[in-house]
C-alpha cells in the first residue's frame, strides 16, 4: 500500500472533515508544519516530555493537540509529528509486519545489527526519541542518505525521497528543514543565518537529545556521528567548529 504524502494524514482523531486538523497532510508532518500547538520544551513540564514520559498511547498524546497555526504555514520542531508518522506506517503495514518493518526492510539492509527502537505502551515505536544504536550503525544510516537512496548497490530508498528530504520546507517562516533532517540553509534560505557558517551549504543533519547528531555532508563525502553528552540547554557542543575542524583534517 502506498500514502500520498499530500492528502489528509490518516489520524484517526481528526477523522471529521470539520476539524481544522485534518487538513493536515503527510507532508506536513514530515515537513514539521502541522501547525499543533505542541511545546518542545525538556527543561520543563511540557508537551514533549509529558509524551514522552507519562503517556501510554505517544501518536494519540501528540494528536489530541489542538491547532496554533495553519497547517503549511509555520515550521516548527515537534517529536509529536514523528510520532503520528510511527502510528502512520503501523497501520500502513499492520499489525503483523510491523513490529519487523524497520529491521527487514532498513535496518539489517544496511548491517546495523545492533540498532534498536522501543516502542511505547501501544506498542508503536517511538520514532522520535529511544532509539539506540553504535556509532557504526549510524554512519551506515548516513551512508545510505550520501549515497543518494543506495546501499550495496540496492536500492532502499528513491532519488526522489532524497531529494525531497534535503529540500526546503517551501517557504514557511523559520524554515530549516525538510523531511525529517535539519538542513544548513539558513532561514528560508538566508544564508547568513546558517547554523554552521563554516560548514557547506548542502550539510543536512539529524539532531538528538545533549549533543547526538549526525552530519551528512555531500560536497565532501562525509559522514559524521557525534555520540556524546552535553548538558546545556539547546544541547550546543561547538559543532560549527567541531565540523570546521574535522573538514579541514581530510582536506
Amino acid at each position: 500500500m502506498k500514502l500520498n504524502i499530500d492528502e489528509p494524514a490518516p489520524v484517526p482523531e481528526w477523522n471529521n472533515t470539520n476539524d481544522p486538523r485534518y487538513s493536515i497532510t503527510i507532508r506536513n508532518l514530515l515537513q514539521q508544519t502541522s501547525g499543533l500547538n505542541f511545546e518542545e520544551d525538556y527543561y520543563s513540564k511540557s508537551a514533549v516530555t509529558q509524551m514522552l514520559f507519562d503517556s501510554s498511547d505517544m501518536a494519540a498524546f501528540a494528536a489530541s493537540h489542538p491547532l496554533k497555526y495553519k497547517p503549511g504555514t509555520h515550521c516548527y520542531y515537534t517529536s509529536g509529528n514523528t510520532n503520528m508518522l510511527s502510528r502512520i506506517i503501523r497501520h500502513t503495514v499492520g499489525e503483523n509486519e510491523y513490529h519487523s518493518f524497520p529491521y527487514r526492510k532498513l535496518f539489517y539492509k544496511l548491517g546495523m545489527n545492533s540498532f534498536l527502537m522501543e516502542v511505547d505502551a501501544s506498542g508503536t515505536f517511538v520514532g522520535s526519541s529511544y532509539s539506540w544504536g553504535t556509532a557504526r550503525d549510524w554512519v551506515r544510516f548516513g551512508t545510505l542518505y550520501l549515497n543518494n537512496g543506495l546501499y550495496n548497490n540496492e536500492r532502499i530508498l528513491s532519488e526522489n525521497w532524497i531529494e525531497q528530504t534535503t529540500t526546503l520546507a517551501g517557504s514557511n517562516q523559520y524554515s530549516e528543514y525538510g523531511f525529517q533532517f535539519w538542513l544548513n540553509t539558513g532561514k528560508n534560505n538566508d544564508s547568513s543565518t546558517r547554523r554552521f557558517p563554516n560548514v557547506p551549504t548542502d550539510m543536512f543533519y539529524a539532531s538528538g537529545f545533549d549533543g547526538q547528531a549526525l552530519f551528512i555532508i555531500p560536497s565532501k563525502k562525509l559522514v559524521v556521528v557525534r555520540l556524546g553528552l552535553t548538558k546545556a540547554p539547546d544541547g550546543e557542543f561547538g559543532a560549527n567548529k567541531f565540523l570546521k575542524n574535522v573538514i579541514s583534517s581530510i582536506e
